[in-house]
C-alpha cells in the first residue's frame, strides 16, 4: 500500500470514528429492565406503555424482567450499566421509596440513578371485607384499639407492609408495630386474598390490585390516600378525612438510568414520554386499572421521589422498623 492509499485509509477510519462518536441516538434497541415479575404492577404497566413508546423512540424496546430482592436485583444491573441511555429501568416505589427507606445494605442509593421520569401514580386504598361489620376509618381505629385486628401485605418491608403502619401512625395509634398484628403473603394478590378469607382485617394497597374486588363488592374501601376522590373507589379522601400527610403513600412507576445519564438523553426520553403517555389505548387501559397517569419532568420526579423517601425514612427510623440485615 502506498503512503496516499494509507493515509486515504487512516482518513475513512477516521471520518467513521467520529461519525460513530457522534451518532444520533438512539442507533439500536434499548434495553428496557423490569425490576419485578411478570404480571405485577410494574410488569403491567411497563408492558402497556411498551407499544408507544417504542411507536416514540423509533427503536425496539427489548423488555426483559430481571427480578429478586424486591427490585434491587434489576435495579443493580440498571446502576452498573453504561450511561448511554441503551440500558433503562422502569423503577417503581418498591425499589426506590420503599427499599432506599426500609433496608440498610441495599446496594444503591437514589442518587445512583438519573430519573427521566415519573408517569404512573397509583392511590393506595385500605380495605375491609363488607361482613367485618368495619364501615370506615374510625371503626377501624377503634377496632385496632379493642385489640386483634390484623393486617396483610406482600412481605416484610415492601409497600404494604408500610403503608398500613403509616395509615395507624397518622390516625394516631399508637404503637401500631404493637397494636396491629402483621401477617405478610406471598405477594400483593395473596394479600388481597388473605383479606377476604378472614385470615387478615385489612389491608392497604395499590387501588389497581383492589379495582376487581372493589367492583364487584368482595372488599369495602375505607379510604383512598389521594387528595381528589378516584373513580370506582366509593371511600373518602385522605384529605377529606383530615390527614394530607398520606398524600405521599402512592405507589408510582417512572423510568430511571444511570447516574451519568447525558442531558441530551434525558431530554429526548421527556419527549418521547409526552407522546407515548397521550396514546387513546394506553389511557384507557391504565385508567381501567385505577391508575393515574400523571407526567412528571425530571426535576418534578426527583423533587417528589425524595419526598416521599423521606418521609418513609422518618416513619421507618420513628418505629424502629430498619431491616439490618
Amino acid at each position: 500500500m502506498t503512503v496516499k492509499q494509507i493515509a486515504a485509509a487512516v482518513a475513512i477510519a477516521t471520518g467513521l470514528s467520529a461519525t460513530a462518536a457522534f451518532a444520533e441516538y438512539p442507533e439500536r434497541p434499548i434495553n428496557m429492565v423490569i425490576p419485578y415479575g411478570a404480571g405485577g404492577a410494574t410488569d403491567i404497566s411497563a408492558r402497556t406503555i411498551a407499544e408507544p413508546l417504542g411507536e416514540a423512540v423509533g427503536k425496539p424496546l427489548v423488555m426483559a424482567n430481571v427480578t429478586g430482592a424486591g427490585g434491587a436485583t434489576g435495579s443493580v444491573a440498571v446502576q452498573n450499566a453504561n450511561a448511554d441511555g441503551y440500558t433503562m429501568l422502569f423503577a417503581r416505589v418498591g425499589s426506590h421509596s420503599v427499599n432506599p427507606a426500609m433496608k440498610a445494605t441495599l446496594p444503591y442509593t437514589l442518587d445512583d440513578f438519573r430519573f427521566v421520569t415519573v408517569y404512573e401514580i397509583n392511590p393506595v386504598a385500605c380495605a375491609v371485607t363488607p361482613s367485618s361489620g368495619i364501615e370506615s376509618m374510625d371503626d377501624l381505629i377503634a377496632r385496632v384499639g379493642e385489640g386483634g385486628v390484623t393486617y396483610s401485605s406482600s412481605g416484610v418491608g415492601s409497600l404494604l407492609h408500610l403503608a398500613a403502619v403509616m395509615v395507624l401512625d397518622e390516625f394516631g395509634v399508637e404503637n401500631p408495630l404493637e397494636q396491629a398484628t402483621h401477617i405478610p403473603q406471598q405477594g400483593g394478590g395473596a394479600a388481597a386474598t388473605a383479606v377476604l378469607n378472614g385470615t387478615a382485617t385489612f389491608l392497604c394497597t395499590n387501588s389497581s390490585a383492589l379495582a376487581s374486588f372493589v367492583a364487584n363488592g368482595q372488599l369495602k374501601p375505607l379510604m383512598v390516600t389521594t387528595a381528589e376522590p378516584v373513580t370506582g373507589f366509593d371511600a373518602p379522601t385522605a384529605n377529606d378525612l383530615g390527614k394530607p400527610e398520606l398524600n405521599q403513600l402512592v405507589g408510582w412507576t417512572g423510568i430511571a438510568g444511570p447516574a451519568g445519564l447525558p442531558d441530551d438523553v434525558s431530554e429526548k426520553w421527556g419527549a418521547w414520554m409526552a407522546q407515548a403517555t397521550q396514546d387513546a389505548k394506553f389511557l384507557e387501559q391504565m385508567q381501567a386499572r385505577g391508575s393515574v397517569i400523571e407526567l412528571m419532568d425530571p426535576a418534578e420526579a426527583n423533587a417528589f421521589i425524595e419526598a416521599q423517601y423521606t418521609k418513609f425514612r422518618a416513619l421507618v427510623d420513628k418505629l424502629g422498623m430498619r431491616i439490618e440485615g
